[in-house]
């Protein structure tokens, strides 16, 4: 069997995709399946997809469903992965030549069952670091401390164990298309750290239909699920006060979108949820002015 499987969730990108799979016929390891899941896509990914496996270069298995989201199709993908350890890379973008590699070296090394995985570093397609590198003087972190301890800024490329993966799916809310994909990161990390591995394993380029850029769209469209994340996130058993108080105001915001007016009865914190009431507010006319549509 396969030690990893990189996942790549799609819809609508067959003008793009080929850019991920040229870099995955050019890895220098080849322990790796590719799993697609396509997330109702109307164009012609699924013939693309078709003639890709036929090639027989590497290893490719492809599961079409309806439209859930990004989140739904990772809930899809999680169900299906039987290899060790698993990575997303999206469908605009792609991995370095020697990533598959690094990832599999990375783990004969330093893995065990006492971690969640491997986070490793995103680039542009300039090869710059987005964001900054991890901390030099550890070995491991959860993501949480990373970014809210060590000072890491912009996203990084998570390399998981799949049992650890398969826990925790996301929520499904009827005609919302988002839930924050850091809820499961940050209920694995109540329990692990990660090894930090400061090598390129992804190049990301953000395209204008991605949710990356219309991310106030993507919160007046699917309020529930951001709510959902909130509630969430209050509930961690590390975070600052400062932390859980601007989780509160988004709360709060997102609750007045889906006129959920049971919001107090329904936090986790009332305390903070009140205070937060007048801020969120005025988040929700901001976001209201901001996506509305002329």
């Amino acid at each position: 069997m396969k030690k990893l499987t990189v996942f790549t969730p799609t819809y609508n990108r067959a003008y793009c995709i080929h850019q991920c799979y040229e870099s995955l016929k050019r890895q220098t390891c080849k322990d790796f399946i590719w799993l697609i899941i396509d997330d109702g896509s109307t164009d012609n990914t699924k013939g693309i997809i078709n003639g890709w496996i036929d090639e027989n270069i590497i290893q490719i298995k492809y599961h079409w469903q309806d439209n859930q989201g990004m989140h739904g199709a990772h809930n899809t993908a999680y169900e299906l992965i039987d290899t060790e350890l698993n990575v997303c890379i999206d469908s605009d973008d792609y991995m370095p030549d020697d990533a598959v590699e690094k990832i599999i070296d990375n783990w004969k090394k330093y893995g065990s069952n006492e971690v969640s995985g491997i986070v490793g570093l995103d680039a542009n397609h300039k090869n710059e670091i987005i964001g900054t590198q991890l901390p030099q003087h550890i070995k491991r972190s959860t993501l949480f401390d990373l970014y809210n301890k060590y000072g890491v800024t912009g996203d990084k490329k998570l390399v998981y164990r799949t049992e650890l993966t398969k826990q925790y799916p996301y929520p499904l809310f009827e005609n919302e298309r988002y839930v924050g994909l850091a809820y499961k990161y940050h209920m694995i990390d109540k329990q692990y750290e990660m090894i930090l591995m400061n090598e390129i394993i992804c190049c990301v380029e953000y395209l204008e239909d991605g949710s990356s850029r219309n991310m106030l769209h993507q919160y007046r469209k699917n309020p529930r699920g951001f709510a959902f994340y909130r509630k969430e996130m209050m509930k961690l058993p590390f975070g600052s006060s400062s932390f859980k108080f601007r989780q509160a105001i988004h709360y709060v915001s997102s609750s007045l979108m889906s006129r959920d007016w049971r919001f107090l009865q329904e936090t986790p914190s009332k305390r903070l949820t009140l205070l937060a009431i007048p801020l969120g507010i005025a988040l929700y006319f901001y976001i209201t002015k901001k996506t509305r549509i002329a």
